[in-house]
């Protein structure tokens, strides 16, 4: 696994991601994004596809459910396995995106160490898993 987009709003939210990914094995290039439409451009540019996205549900111009909603309309962009990262443990967000489409549903811990260990958990399991490249 080599290039993850992070689509999230939060400058402390991605400050603490990029942190967590020093401290772990994996050192996967990070393309980050602030919101839905600018993670859509860059998807459209087609120049670097990831091999997962990382997308917060609660942003501003479009929210992650909107974006997962075009992102699995699209014929090529679908097969990206994302993942929500996220603070809402509200019951119909994780049944919305569970029936788009998501490959996971991830809460946020308050703990910096519980975050550290999930993200290696999770990046962990998608380097063994075979995507699809480009």
């Amino acid at each position: 696994m080599n290039n993850i987009l992070l689509i999230e709003d939060d400058t402390i939210e991605v400050m603490k991601f990029k942190r967590a990914i020093t401290t772990l094995k994996f050192k996967p290039n990070i393309i980050e994004a602030k919101n839905g439409e600018e993670a859509l451009i860059i998807l459209k540019n087609n120049e670097i596809l990831p091999n997962i996205i990382l997308l917060d549900l609660n942003m501003p111009k479009l929210s992650g459910i909107e974006f997962l909603q075009i992102l699995k309309s699209d014929e090529v962009l679908k097969y990206i396995p994302t993942i929500i990262l996220t603070t809402s443990n509200n019951y119909k967000d994780v049944m919305e995106c569970y029936r788009i489409g998501i490959a996971g549903y991830i809460l946020k811990p308050l703990k910096y160490e519980e975050y550290v260990s999930i993200i290696d958990k999770m990046l962990s399991y998608w380097s063994i898993n075979e995507l699809i490249k480009k």
